[in-house]
């Protein structure tokens, strides 16, 4: 879809993010495929194919400055449809994603994305976090919409390298919940985001685990 294309081009664009011709095809197949699977398995309230640019695909992008080079290994808590992950791993191919959810259809259109869009970088986990099992820990942990900050951190943080960070994406920046997070974290910084075409607040919280 022409829109779709335009849409994904000029978003990148306002937020100075560079992608070769075949990344921005990735990106519109993705949205493409998610409006395909919403129809039946009712992935995501946002119908529109335009507003899924905004809300699930921008929305994700707008970490492309957030991660250093010694970044390598980066867990998406609740990944639902995907996001922020896949976008994520479209973007970063040299990084390592995984995709956790314990939902069947979401985990399954998952899959489909992985397969279809061709991203050996990713894999996907059907799994509980409480119970994921690791072979090395992960240098970012990233929930969006997934729980409190002080959940996120306690179901999380045994899942996280010594020098790991959380990121918590947020919409109004969460004072309460920085207030309540447990001893075993502290914030590292508030890092407010813009979404192109979107005038609604959004922040990042960045944590890591106290010394």
């Amino acid at each position: 879809m022409e829109s779709i294309a335009k849409k994904i081009g000029e978003g990148c664009q306002r937020i100075q993010l560079k992608l070769s011709k075949e990344q921005l095809h990735k990106l519109e197949a993705y949205i493409n495929l998610l409006v395909k699977w919403n129809r039946a398995y009712n992935l995501t309230a946002i119908r529109e194919p335009e507003k899924m640019v905004i809300y699930h695909l921008l929305d994700s992008l707008v970490l492309k400055d957030s991660f250093d080079q010694q970044t390598q290994n980066i867990l998406d808590v609740g990944s639902g449809a995907g996001v922020p992950g896949i976008p994520l791993s479209i973007v970063f191919p040299d990084k390592d994603f995984t995709l956790l959810d314990s939902n069947g259809k979401k985990t399954r259109f998952m899959t489909q994305a992985k397969l279809e869009l061709g991203l050996d970088n990713c894999i996907v986990v059907r799994q509980r976090v409480e119970n994921l099992i690791i072979d090395r820990p992960f240098d970012v942990i990233i929930s969006r919409a997934f729980s409190t900050l002080a959940d996120f951190v306690k179901n999380t943080e045994h899942l996280l390298g010594e020098l790991g960070e959380f990121y918590a994406m947020k919409g109004k920046s969460p004072e309460e919940e920085i207030a309540s997070l447990p001893a075993s974290a502290c914030l590292v910084r508030i890092q407010p985001l813009k979404v192109p075409f979107l005038s609604e607040q959004r922040h990042l919280v960045v944590l890591k685990k106290s010394n």
